[in-house]
């Protein structure tokens, strides 16, 4: 308990004292006249100028903050000395950051860079002004931005003297809609992004040659009353500076050749070439299309990259486009070994994968897969086997197209989607019983660039759970003894159909990251069931082929936020939510879809499914990981993310969250949602978190502390925070990627 205290209520005092110790003995580092840049800030007398968007033109930055409180870097840095044939003094500067000495040259260059950004953002009066604050060896630099009163637009004329470009752009029958409207601030982002939006227009329209330099503005001030008339010009095409000035050359298409970057032939059938291929002969040039078709390749697995030319045809404004694809090797096999440690039994696994990136010529994309593992089960007393088996056989074909019936070729290539099929079969013997599941599936998934947006469509999706055999001993003291069974974990081991359908929504644009799914089972064969085309069984379930189907409805929701204070500072804030309930042929949900609490993606002072119910608390370790499962599931987060050095980054978190039961079952006390009561049974936990960034992937290691446990509702053990055991109250958790 006093370790626990000392390491959870001591450490921000002690990343403080380092803190400290190394900003007074950053001195020694400091030329004799100059000073440590302890602190920036800017601020805007006018409230219609952010201050912190403008940060950036600040050339010099205070040394950097852990989690934006401690200078822990720059505390690392001056605590080594200047003996650099010492390992740590080396090492003490290598973790660290030198200090930041002021300097006013950077400064006024700074507000300089801020008027001009005001400038460009229309407050053509605006000034800088710094105001130093000087404390003993460092000082504190405040920029106050003045921007006044911001410049409008006035009269925006649009001259355009060639004639096809004025129609292509809509001038000349009156549709033209500008993006410069008079009235708007006069701001040179927009003036640019009008020059970018006319240039594409033009690149879409047969104009190869175009570029934005044709654009130019004239504005005039001169009438002195904060309106500025714009006029922007399209200047004549010119092959080089001492040309002679043309209008502008306008090419189409003359035809499209497709080859291999080696000798071998294009991979790829002709129909899967013209399906993926933007740009067509006898069509102006679109630099659109020819972005599409540079994405629509590169989706292609059995393309390693695309490279796409224009040869201009000698005497004509005819393009010939050369398409050459670089294809990748076909055929993969690949070996993976691991290691597992379930509740302290170790075992291991293998799995052998084959790969064919190019099945039918047309770049879908064979995988099979061989799985086997073993693990030595300890503590089970009046089984046979003590050990547990797995083996499995997956299969899936992937086509990098959308298939299906009564869907137009325009809405399939706008589409960019992939269908899948995949089936699957998973043997696992344990000493307590055997169980086979197979699983076959046909679904779809498209995104949408332009808007952030990623989509799955499960059309239909069967799993067949089979026990074949199970041990006298688990029958006897779990599914047949009146004394002491288990309604769910019976209904579990059980022969079960799951035939479903779901739908899955992502949003993310950087910033915020939604994710929505949505699922059903059984009403298709529920709607047969209710022609009395489907049989019953002795407890009154309608059945498939002799097998019980499940039927119900789940909905999950999953929402993070991020605040980005600075390049090494990040606030993240994170909210899981989950309903499922089970209707009509099904009183307790599948086992695989009832939602569980704990772990490094949750409540992370548990362990796996070590939380919830509500207030239910687990007295038999062998079947709690059945008893511990709800149909309700809500998860709060916060998680202050920071760089530490190299490839470390680390993190402080709060959690908070739990799951409930729709129904009271009696296996599970305490464990109903029920609106007055469903808060006071948040369990909360809090902690830190070290992360190695490798780009690629993260490892991660987060070390969770409970904080209120809802088992215990009338004992001091309710506020562990307090009455802290390490053994009891303490998690470590070991991850690959973020937990949100």
């Amino acid at each position: 308990m006093r370790r626990v205290k000392l390491t959870w209520f001591i450490l921000p005092f002690l990343l403080l004292t380092v803190a400290l110790l190394g900003s007074c003995s950053s001195e020694k580092y400091i030329p004799t006249g100059s000073y440590l840049l302890d602190k920036i800030e800017i601020t805007s007398d006018r409230s219609s100028v952010n201050a912190a968007s403008l940060a950036p033109y600040i050339r010099q930055k205070a040394n950097s903050k852990w989690f934006s409180i401690f200078k822990v870097p720059l505390g690392a840095y001056t605590l080594s000395g200047r003996d650099t044939t010492k390992w740590i003094n080396r090492t003490l500067k290598r973790i660290g950051e030198s200090p930041v000495v002021y300097d006013s040259v950077q400064a006024k260059l700074s507000c300089r860079d801020l008027t001009l950004a005001m400038n460009n953002l229309g407050y053509m009066h605006a000034s800088t002004q710094l105001v130093t604050t000087f404390k003993k060896r460092s000082v504190k630099a405040h920029y106050i931005l003045h921007p006044g009163e911001p410049y409008l637009l006035g009269k925006v004329t649009y001259n355009v003297t060639d004639s096809t470009i004025a129609r292509v752009l809509g001038i000349t029958d009156g549709t033209f809609k500008p993006a410069l409207k008079e009235g708007q601030t006069f701001n040179v982002a927009a003036l640019q992004q009008e020059r970018e939006r006319i240039a594409q227009l033009l690149l879409c329209n047969g104009y190869y040659r175009f570029h934005r330099d044709y654009i130019q503005f004239r504005a005039d001030s001169s009438a002195n009353n904060r309106k500025v008339n714009l006029t922007l010009e399209l200047l004549p095409y010119r092959v080089n500076a001492d040309s002679a000035a043309t209008v502008h050359p306008r090419y189409i298409i003359d035809r499209v050749n497709v080859t291999s970057n080696d000798s071998s032939a294009v991979p790829l059938r002709p129909s899967v070439i013209n399906y993926n291929l933007a740009i067509q002969p006898g069509h102006y040039f679109n630099s659109k299309q020819l972005q599409t078709t540079y994405n629509n390749f590169a989706r292609l697995q059995a393309i390693r990259y695309t490279n796409i030319t224009f040869d201009e045809l000698p005497d004509s404004n005819r393009l010939v486009c050369n398409v050459q694809l670089s294809p990748t090797k076909p055929n993969t096999l690949s070996f993976q070994p691991e290691g597992t440690n379930t509740a302290g039994d170790l075992g291991a696994a293998a799995s052998l994968t084959y790969q064919n990136r190019n099945l039918f010529h047309g770049s879908e994309v064979l995988s099979l897969q061989l799985r086997g593992a073993f693990e030595a089960i300890t503590g089970l007393e009046g089984y046979q086997n003590q050990n547990f088996e797995e083996y499995g056989v997956e299969g899936s074909v992937q086509f990098p197209r959308f298939i299906a019936p009564f869907l137009s070729q325009g809405f399939r290539r706008k589409s960019k989607a992939t269908s899948e099929l995949a089936v699957s079969w998973d043997l696992q013997n344990r000493p307590e019983f055997h169980r086979r599941v197979f699983s076959a599936g046909w679904r779809y998934k498209w995104s949408d660039v332009k808007h952030n947006t990623n989509y799955r469509l499960d059309l239909i999706d069967v799993n067949y759970v089979y026990m074949p055999w199970i041990s006298s001993t688990f029958k006897k003291l779990y599914l047949d003894s009146v004394s002491n069974r288990n309604a769910i974990l019976k209904f579990n081991y059980e022969d079960l159909l799951i035939m479903r359908m779901g739908f899955g929504f992502t949003y993310n644009n950087g910033v915020n990251v939604w994710r929505a799914n949505i699922e059903t089972a059984g009403n298709l064969l529920n709607a047969f069931s209710a022609m009395g085309a489907l049989p019953e069984n002795s407890n009154s379930q309608h059945t498939f082929l002799n097998i019980a189907y499940a039927q119900y409805a789940k909905f999950d929701m999953d929402y993070t936020h991020l605040f980005h204070f600075d390049a090494h500072n990040t606030l993240a804030l994170h909210t899981d939510f989950g309903v499922a309930y089970p209707y009509g042929n099904t009183k307790i949900l599948p086992f695989e879809k009832r939602y569980f609490a704990g772990g490094p993606n949750s409540v992370r002072g548990w362990s796996v499914r070590g939380l919830g119910p509500g207030s239910f608390k687990g007295t038999d370790g062998r079947i709690d990981f059945i008893n511990q499962t709800g149909d309700i599931k809500l998860d709060l987060n916060a998680e202050m993310r920071t760089f530490l050095f190299w490839k470390f980054n680390g993190a402080v978190f709060v959690d908070a969250g739990n799951i409930w039961t729709i129904r009271n079952y009696a296996d599970q006390p305490g464990g109903q949602f029920k609106f007055d009561k469903f808060y006071k049974q948040l369990a909360v936990s809090y902690g830190v978190g070290l992360r190695l960034n490798f780009d690629y992937f993260i490892l991660r290691f987060d070390l969770g502390i409970r904080a209120v446990d809802p088992a215990y509702e009338t004992t001091r053990e309710h506020y562990p925070i307090f009455h802290p055991q390490w053994s009891r109250d303490a998690n470590f958790h070991f991850a690959v990627g973020l937990p949100f």
